[in-house]
């Protein structure tokens, strides 16, 4: 069995799988020794690996060195080529993203949108090759970001609306926020698929079924890349 954990900015998340397969996944408070031997249960763990956007805390230490884990860095070896002049600010969850887009996806061009605290947009070719992407704010973020920044704006949160445009307050910032990311999204998608053939574009991240169903476009959402890539990149480190 391999051991899974994916320290993200807004919560620290943990898979088990065996071979390709994805038993189990969860969310724990925080990456500690006890909350991932609650989670394990039983089980008995053969290799692990551990991806963190934050700094290694004492905590986290504590659980690389108990499962005597691979942590993702920009030395870790990769099955993919990374073309990007600052590889070591590089997200760890996009590197997790476009090998496990790479590896389900072979020999097409691959488009990875992450919807989590940040939108990510992430893109591999078909040979393999990381080229590159965007971030911009995801949808908690811009909503935080219009409360906090004004004096008399409410904080909104995230409903089914497909409202081109508000006829109060909060149906507008809704409107403004969602459908303003999803006028984005769709361009980012056009605007590639214009330019390479043979793409698939993958939705991943906390949001990415919202985003699917606005989308209605021919497109794959797939909560669980993250986790995939990471157990990819373990494999291929074995």
């Amino acid at each position: 069995m391999k051991l899974i954990i994916d320290i993200g900015n807004s919560a620290v998340k943990v898979a088990l799988f065996k071979d390709k397969w994805l038993l189990r996944t969860t969310e724990i408070a925080d990456c500690s020794i006890n909350n991932i031997t609650n989670f394990l249960s039983q089980e008995v763990i053969s290799k692990t690996i551990l991806s963190s956007v934050k700094n290694i805390d004492k905590q986290t230490l504590e659980v690389i060195t108990f499962y005597k884990a691979i942590v993702l860095d920009e030395k870790t070896p990769l099955p993919i080529r990374i073309s990007y002049k600052t590889p070591e600010t590089l997200g760890k969850d996009r590197i997790a993203g476009v090998v496990a887009a790479s590896c389900l996806y072979k020999d097409k061009n691959a488009l990875v949108l992450d919807f989590g605290s940040c939108l990510t947009v992430d893109v591999i070719n078909k040979e393999k090759e990381y080229l590159g992407g965007r971030i911009s704010p995801g949808l908690t973020m811009r909503y935080n970001a219009l409360h906090q920044f004004t004096n008399q704006l409410p904080l909104c949160k995230i409903t089914n609306t497909e409202s081109f445009i508000g006829n109060d307050t909060t149906s507008s910032i809704n409107s403004g926020v969602q459908q303003g990311m999803i006028a984005e999204v769709k361009e980012v998608i056009d605007t590639f698929r214009k330019e390479n053939k043979d793409t698939v574009v993958i939705l991943t991240g906390g949001d990415c079924f919202f985003f699917e169903k606005a989308l209605k476009n021919s497109i794959f959402a797939n909560p669980f890349l993250v986790m995939e890539g990471l157990n990819e990149i373990l494999d291929y480190n074995e």
